[in-house]
């Protein structure tokens, strides 16, 4: 009944419904800005920025994941980071959320990741216990630090300019 797919070009429609479903569950809908275009060039171009698993439930995409590559500059290895997961509400519960973390630990031990890290809401606690139970680790001890928007700007225009055009 379950089957997890890599997405294609094709199903950037589909992945942003999905993203816009993620925001408005998240409470967060009004940032989300992103489009087809941007999924297209950042995910299916030349020089993929991330990669995307589609979640299908009788031949019906009900779900996705979406990661990319990192790196652990102290184990040596490339990680991979979930951005995004999300399974349709009346699919929960079929164990589709849990398929689709438990390919990306797949996928991290067939490219020898050393880490595979996410975020998750803080108020979200069925969402926490959940990923304790996979053997996950709360990193309290760690703080997300965030620039975007007119503070990175901001803060890109105060270093000196440099000759490289690819960083």
């Amino acid at each position: 009944m379950l089957n997890i797919r890599r997405a294609e070009a094709n199903d950037v429609a589909l992945i942003l419904t999905f993203i816009r479903a993620l925001a408005e569950y998240e409470h967060l809908s009004r940032s989300m800005v992103a489009t087809e275009q941007d999924l297209l060039r950042d995910g299916f171009g030349a020089e993929p920025k991330f990669r995307c698993v589609i979640a299908e439930w009788d031949r019906a995409p009900v779900g996705f994941a979406l990661y990319f590559y990192n790196y652990s500059t102290f184990q040596g290895r490339p990680g991979i980071f979930l951005e995004d997961l999300f399974v349709n509400p009346e699919f929960r519960g079929k164990g589709i959320g849990r398929a689709l973390l438990l390919h990306l630990a797949q996928v991290a031990v067939r490219e020898n990741c050393g880490r595979y890290v996410w975020q998750v809401l803080d108020w979200n606690t069925p969402s926490i216990e959940f990923y304790k139970s996979l053997g996950a680790k709360l990193m309290s001890e760690w703080l997300t630090m965030r620039v975007e928007d007119a503070a990175l700007a901001n803060m890109a225009s105060q270093g000196q300019p440099t000759a490289e055009s690819h960083d």
